[in-house]
């Protein structure tokens, strides 16, 4: 029997209204998540950042949003009321955000902010809170977890406040990660342990994963599935063992463009772009495109 998807997605469009008309940001997106690693990739603007904050109605009040269903197990997201979201964010679908540790509180401890994240979805007491935001720091591997539950965001190092993040998104047990850049700003060394921290924190808890990137190597190499994003379009959804056998030609592009030590080139290639992949005709296509991105 076929397991039942943790979230459905179909039909997904996000407008912004802006001055000038409306911003189309996604077009007609659909795919589903199970308890796996699924990969969005795509350039910057193409609308990968605007699927996750849409998942938790967390976009800004010019947003305007409809898909023929958002269906987390059952319940109907976007007819959610504001209380049911509120037991569906942090305590059921958790989301680190780009940059995560400037989104700290920098006038509370990294402990209190973890135990808070802990206490709002368990009503569990502040001792109890506490140990449980102490034992955390230990399973995201920080050294010394007593003192590091003392120190205030700007005390602490990049990779540390990654880590802080992802303990705070994990206290609550989630049954879906989604995870924005999350390592965007690391450096090589740091990103390929915080990747190994939160696949081993899924698989053990066998949660979803949602993996926000714009790198295909990354995603390639990291998650089960990728689903390819252009210009608020899903282009290609591909298994990640399958990523060179791509048949769209934009993925076929970004594969093209991933620079690689075996492969050593002078020049990378450019990505080129058809209008006509996002439904519209090539004369009024390039105008469209930019206005959606």
């Amino acid at each position: 029997m076929k397991e039942r998807p943790l979230l459905t997605v179909e039909d997904l469009h996000v407008s912004y209204q802006g001055r000038s008309g409306n911003v189309l940001a996604l077009r007609g997106v659909s795919f589903e998540v199970h308890r796996e690693r699924l990969g969005i990739v795509g350039e910057s603007g193409s609308g990968k950042s605007t699927i996750g904050l849409s998942i938790l109605r967390l976009l800004p009040g010019n947003a305007r949003v409809s898909a023929r269903r958002l269906d987390l197990e059952g319940i109907e997201i976007l007819r959610a009321s504001e209380r049911t979201m509120r037991s569906i964010r942090g305590r059921r679908i958790s989301m680190i955000l780009q940059d995560p540790k400037f989104s700290l509180n920098p006038v509370l401890t990294v402990g209190q902010q973890i135990a808070e994240s802990y206490r709002v979805h368990t009503h569990a007491t502040k001792s109890e809170a506490n140990r449980k935001a102490l034992g955390m720091l230990e399973a995201v591997r920080i050294r010394d977890p007593e003192r590091v539950f003392s120190l205030y965001p700007h005390e602490v190092s990049g990779g540390m406040g990654q880590r802080v993040m992802i303990a705070m998104m994990l206290i609550p047990e989630p049954e879906l990660l989604i995870a924005d850049e999350p390592t965007s700003a690391l450096d090589v060394t740091v990103q390929a342990q915080l990747l190994e921290l939160i696949d081993e924190l899924i698989q053990r808890r066998r949660m979803g994963l949602i993996l926000i990137s714009h790198n295909m190597n990354l995603v390639a190499s990291f998650c089960d599935r990728i689903l390819v994003l252009y210009g608020g379009q899903v282009m290609e959804m591909l298994n990640a063992a399958d990523v060179s056998a791509a048949q769209h030609p934009y993925t076929q592009g970004l594969l093209a463009c991933r620079p690689l030590i075996e492969r050593p080139q002078s020049e990378l290639p450019q990505l080129k772009r058809d209008p006509t992949w996002l439904g519209v005709p090539s004369e009024i296509g390039v105008a469209a495109r930019d206005r959606s991105l």
